[in-house]
């Protein structure tokens, strides 16, 4: 199989889709971040721990992880074993693409694990070696220069969407053993998730969920990984970053995120992102 160089760029400069196949013997450093793009994520090898919006999910090789384009996630990658995955990057107009011409949409099980706030499928054995299987041709037909590569690529990729997509709804609730989470800090992130533009101080949030300031800095940061304000920044700027990807008025995306200061969210926009937000454009 084809496998490349850990990159830690999550900029997509291909329309409609990317794959790749990475490699380490040695665990690379990998930062909470997020993109403006679907992502499929699948395991291969390691010990790895991955989390993604406050759970955090041990990987057995073949698992797969689903995230969108408003989760902040994060491996944890502990030596021992080679760390190995395949990674596929998924733009909006390939799912219309793919609905328009099908009548489907495959994007649904995103949306729905999303919804649901969990995001690991483990498909059985022989589905991981139809995957492996499928991986394999869709490098091989992105690689070739044969003409119609470009579209076998594509139809490979639309029957992989189509298995991971059936072994989502599949996959059984007995996994959720490998899952370390906390009730209370899953509330606050979708309190927060639902509240940006709205008032998400630590003194109103410690009177909403009845719990000290503290011990809720504290569990917070355990289980998310950030701190309360960082994790509140980084979502109002992907609320902010959507919105301009929307057709938002820069004013009406920091607005509607809920910053207050025009000028703080400037600085904060570019800093997240690498550019002003009147210079944003979807990758």
């Amino acid at each position: 199989m084809y496998r490349e160089e850990f990159s830690p760029i999550q900029t997509m400069t291909e329309k409609y889709f990317e794959y790749h196949h990475t490699y380490n013997e040695t665990p690379p450093l990998v930062e909470f971040h997020q993109h403006p793009f679907y992502e499929i994520f699948f395991f291969l090898s390691g010990n790895v721990t991955y989390t993604i919006e406050g759970k955090s999910y041990k990987l057995r090789p073949g698992d797969i992880l689903l995230t969108n384009s408003s989760d902040i996630h994060r491996p944890d990658i502990q030596e021992g074993k080679p760390y190995e995955r395949i990674v596929i990057w998924l733009a909006d107009d390939f799912f219309m693409m793919l609905n328009d011409f099908y009548g489907e949409d495959l994007s649904a099980c995103f949306t729905d694990a999303a919804s649901k706030d969990y995001r690991l499928i483990r498909p059985d054995g022989q589905n991981i070696t139809r995957l492996k299987t499928l991986c394999t041709q869709i490098a091989k037909a992105k690689h070739s220069t044969e003409p119609g590569s470009a579209a076998l690529a594509s139809a490979y990729l639309t029957e992989f969407l189509v298995q991971v997509s059936r072994a989502y709804y599949e996959t059984p609730d007995s996994i959720k053993c490998d899952v370390t989470e906390n009730e209370k800090i899953n509330q606050i992130v979708q309190f927060i998730n639902e509240n940006l533009a709205g008032d998400l101080s630590l003194s109103n949030l410690e009177t909403h969920f009845y719990m000290s300031k503290y011990y809720l800095s504290r569990q917070f940061k355990q289980f998310t990984g950030l701190s309360l304000y960082q994790y509140i920044i980084k979502k109002r700027l992907i609320a902010a970053r959507n919105l301009l990807r929307s057709g938002a008025s820069v004013m009406d995306a920091c607005l509607q995120s809920g910053f207050n200061d025009y000028s703080n969210f400037l600085k904060a926009f570019k800093r997240e992102f690498g550019k002003n937000p009147s210079n944003y454009f979807p990758a």
